[in-house]
């Protein structure tokens, strides 16, 4: 027995639909927002974070200032200066070597997601492999 206020299946599915594109739409803007709040957060901490590094260069500056002058007390001030900025650039050239070696070994491409990613779509298509 119908009644004549019985929906039919259409606007049943396009009720459904619609509901769903406002639940897509404010997740998205909920997801938005949240991103928002983190990078203003984290833009706050990466400034802090290199005011931190400036304030340290400075001091290793000092430091090595002082160290020079120490090194100058039994032997001539330029040679103090040469002893540590040798020093310097071999520790600089120690960090390079190692910052290379780890270039070399990394693997910026996220290729088990693109792996994952072809898959799917080949499985989509109807075309997947037995793996």
């Amino acid at each position: 027995m119908a009644t004549g206020t019985e929906r039919t299946i259409g606007q049943l599915v396009a009720d459904a639909t619609h509901d769903l594109e406002g639940i897509v739409r404010g997740e998205i803007a909920l997801a938005k927002a949240e991103v928002t709040t983190g990078a203003k957060v984290v833009g706050k901490g990466v400034g802090l974070l290199a005011g931190a590094g400036f304030f340290a260069l400075m001091g290793l500056v000092f430091v090595l200032h002082g160290l020079s002058w120490v090194i100058a007390e039994w032997l001539p001030v330029w040679a103090g200066y040469l002893i540590v900025a040798v020093l310097v650039l071999l520790v600089a050239g120690v960090l390079g070597l190692l910052g290379k070696k780890a270039l070399e070994t990394a693997r910026p491409a996220p290729e088990r997601a693109i792996d994952q990613g072809k898959q799917t779509i080949e499985t989509l298509k109807g075309h997947g492999s037995a793996s």
